[in-house]
């Protein structure tokens, strides 16, 4: 590791520890019992056929209202009254939450934990989306500092108080806390805050976790 400045790897959750629900329609489709081929919707991988997604890029609606939406149309394919993201990601997900981690996040955060990187994760909806009882089915969660997570501050990225929060917890300045996410607008909001960061690519997360870990001083 490069200095003697201590260093941190902070990390978005969903999309960057786990994979998005984009890329496991097929998993969320055989748990709720789906025709394969139901769900079309891909987000970031085809945004030209995502009209939605495209809304909420622009900052017409939010990250949030996006998955609202989204909740309830897969709740409606079910027969069901969706209101909750937690509904559809628990029920999408299943009793297995370690089969969306991604291998590339698993691998990376064990790499920097055993570099003596100190890691957290700053979140806008871990509890809220994925429940309160999902960190302790999760063991790779155990290996992060502190979780800030906006289901309680109610402080959303890309807030600055957010960035600052999760600084403060670690008790680093923001020039010692890398920051990765897979939302431009966090990524950006971050910079604004004084972070050096890395705006992850969904389509390619070993690259991504590698610049992740070159920025925190570990060349593999």
């Amino acid at each position: 590791m490069n200095g003697s400045q201590p260093r941190a790897l902070v990390l978005d959750f969903g999309g960057v520890v786990t994979k998005t629900l984009f890329e496991t329609h097929a998993l969320t489709e055989q748990a709720l019992g789906l025709v394969p081929g139901t769900l079309t919707w891909r987000g970031p991988f085809d945004v030209a056929s995502d009209p939605l997604w495209r809304s909420m890029q622009a900052d017409a609606i939010s990250e949030r209202d996006y998955w609202k939406a989204r909740t309830r149309e897969v709740g409606q394919l079910v027969g069901e009254d969706w209101s909750e993201m937690r509904t559809f990601v628990q029920r999408a997900r299943g009793a297995d939450p370690e089969a969306v981690v991604r291998p590339e996040a698993d691998r990376s955060i064990r790499i920097a934990r055993d570099a003596g990187i100190r890691l957290a994760i700053l979140s806008n909806e871990l509890d809220l989306f994925y429940g309160t009882e999902f960190r302790t089915r999760l063991p790779l969660l155990r290996l992060f500092e502190t979780i800030v997570d906006a289901t309680y501050t109610k402080i959303l990225k890309p807030d600055p108080r957010a960035y600052h929060a999760v600084c403060a917890e670690l008790g680093l300045p923001a020039s010692a806390c890398v920051f990765v996410d897979d939302q431009k607008r966090n990524v950006d909001g971050a910079i604004r805050a004084g972070m050096p960061t890395v705006h992850f690519d969904v389509a390619n997360p070993a690259k991504s976790y590698a610049d992740a870990l070159t920025r925190v001083g570990i060349h593999l």
